[in-house]
């Protein structure tokens, strides 16, 4: 789909595309809106916890600090703020990348240790499994947030695929190995109870400065907001531009060349959620909110190819089985999530 259509609004033109519907073309802009700043909030909220390490503050300077200094950023322009995802991305992997090393030995021992990792067939424990899946969905937020930039990067028709794969594929590795690293390295209470868990993974199997993945992990959590607050922004202004919500979101501040209105409006929006919600009902949100995202986007594209009368030459053009799959699998776990909810709550 960004072969098909690069355009800044991104996954509301998918769906534009896909149903020619203009209220539910702006449903779907602002739930990526609303992915976003929920992101946003949650990763700050997640700040103040590392930072503690090296300094105590309260929570609400912290959150407060970190959110205002990204949003300048933003607004200051989409090189700057590039260069500085470019920049944090690397140390974040090298991170990722030092806690798998510093658990090698876990890893080496995993072999032994998958009989006691595989469930057994209990159906509470199934359903304990599932609703942790659906919270680690929240991990996968991010790799989609490119499209919105297409209009500001190269050859979109095959630069934002091959990104779009490559990145879900390396998040995808690298994950699966911390968490494997993390669960065979600390006890479940500890791990739970954690406010910091890659700083403790690494004082448990390793010699390392802890100190050095917390500096890591800082950076981590800055670059994860930076990305949504742009990709928010972004979408606002191509939503706008097009004339589907408030052309004010559209107006693009002539010297640092950004929407400056969209960027403060995500700004305020942000931190009130980051002050007043709870870390795990935001990430419990954003997995509802990407998954009804994503269930649209699937949707849209089998519509367009059962519509379409032949496919645009010289893209990726997938099987109709993939966005089938792709909106089967996210509306079961959606499914899942609501009945679970119902469970626990009656």
């Amino acid at each position: 789909l960004s072969a098909r259509y690069s355009y800044s609004s991104g996954v509301a033109t998918y769906v534009a595309e896909g149903f020619h519907t203009l209220n539910l073309t702006r449903l779907t802009g602002l739930l990526v809106a609303s992915v976003g700043v929920v992101t946003s909030a949650t990763i700050a909220r997640g700040f103040h916890g590392y930072l503690n390490v090296f300094v105590s503050v309260p929570e609400w300077l912290s959150i407060s600090m970190l959110v205002l200094v990204l949003g300048v950023l933003t607004i200051w322009g989409i090189t700057q703020s590039v260069t500085a995802v470019a920049l944090m991305t690397v140390v974040e992997i090298t991170g990722l990348l030092l806690v798998i090393w510093a658990g090698k030995g876990a890893l080496i021992s995993l072999p032994s240790e998958i009989p006691a990792l595989i469930p057994p067939a209990d159906v509470n424990i199934w359903i304990g499994i599932l609703m942790g899946a659906f919270l680690a969905f929240f991990a996968f937020t991010g790799f989609e947030d490119m499209v919105t930039i297409a209009e500001e990067v190269k050859k979109p028709s095959k630069t934002l695929p091959a990104g779009i794969i490559l990145s879900l594929l390396l998040a995808t590795v690298l994950y699966a190995l911390v968490a494997i690293v993390a669960i065979l390295t600390l006890d479940q209470a500890t791990l739970s109870a954690s406010h910091a868990p890659l700083t403790d993974v690494i004082i448990a199997s390793s010699n390392i400065n802890p100190l050095l993945i917390t500096l890591i992990s800082i950076f981590a959590i800055i670059n994860g907001a930076l990305i949504q607050m742009i990709m928010v922004s972004r979408m606002l202004y191509g939503m706008a531009a097009k004339g589907w919500i408030w052309r004010g979101f559209a107006e693009v501040n002539a010297t640092t060349q950004t929407p400056v209105i969209a960027s403060l409006i995500v700004i305020a929006i942000i931190l009130c959620l980051a002050l007043w919600i709870p870390l795990v009902e935001l990430a419990k949100t954003t997995s509802f909110l990407l998954l009804t995202i994503f269930f649209l986007v699937n949707a849209a594209l089998i519509r367009i190819k059962l519509t379409e009368k032949e496919s645009p030459a010289g893209i990726i053009n997938n099987p109709i089985w993939v966005p089938v799959t792709g909106l089967i699998s996210s509306s079961g776990l959606m499914l899942f999530q609501g009945i679970s909810w119902l469970l626990v709550h009656i």
